[in-house]
């Protein structure tokens, strides 16, 4: 849980937002600014779906295949699937189902929030994407290297529009008082 270098990216669209094929369009950047780190890490947690896809690739899955390295879809919502009802304690968890094939988790991350969606992206089991993404959860609903992402990316997004911290600030209050 300590971070060792924090980077970023700017690429130019080349691809539409198309339901379905969101890792066409964010793997660029997403390559550009990996490549900028001083090592690659040995885990990647994504902000999307994995094998939960309807095409058994998603971001995390897409993104995992080109740096054949471990990946994590981490999601906040369901993009296929079903499950059972998930206990409402920490940990607790239930099988998403496509039909008769198991293509991810409903994971309790906190007491009391709605679950994440956790499905491997590759080179990892689901018990072990279960077992990691909790070891990172730290309160809130979202594990932490996503929130941490996500609040560095309303950072930078302030920043350029000239709002500076204020604007970051005040989104990271707001997310807190939502207990994600």
């Amino acid at each position: 849980m300590r971070e060792l270098q924090r980077t970023h990216a700017e690429v130019r669209l080349r691809f539409p937002y198309v339901p379905g094929f969101l890792s066409f369009r964010e793997i660029p950047a997403l390559l550009a600014a990996l490549g900028k780190l001083r090592q690659m890490p040995d885990l990647i947690l994504c902000d999307g779906q994995g094998y939960a896809h309807p095409r058994r690739m998603g971001l995390a899955t897409h993104l995992g295949i080109v740096l054949d390295r471990p990946t994590i879809g981490c999601a906040k919502s369901i993009l296929i699937g079903k499950h059972e009802p998930v206990g409402n304690e920490k940990g607790e968890w239930a099988p998403m189902m496509d039909g008769r094939e198991r293509i991810g988790a409903a994971l309790r991350t906190r007491a009391g929030v709605r679950p994440m969606y956790i499905s491997p992206g590759h080179r990892i089991s689901l018990e072990t994407a279960l077992r990691l993404t909790l070891s990172v959860c730290d309160g809130p609903r979202i594990p932490r290297p996503t929130r941490d992402a996500d609040h560095y990316v309303s950072e930078l997004k302030a920043a350029r529009v000239g709002l500076g911290g204020a604007y970051a600030s005040a989104n990271r209050q707001r997310e807190r008082g939502k207990g994600r």
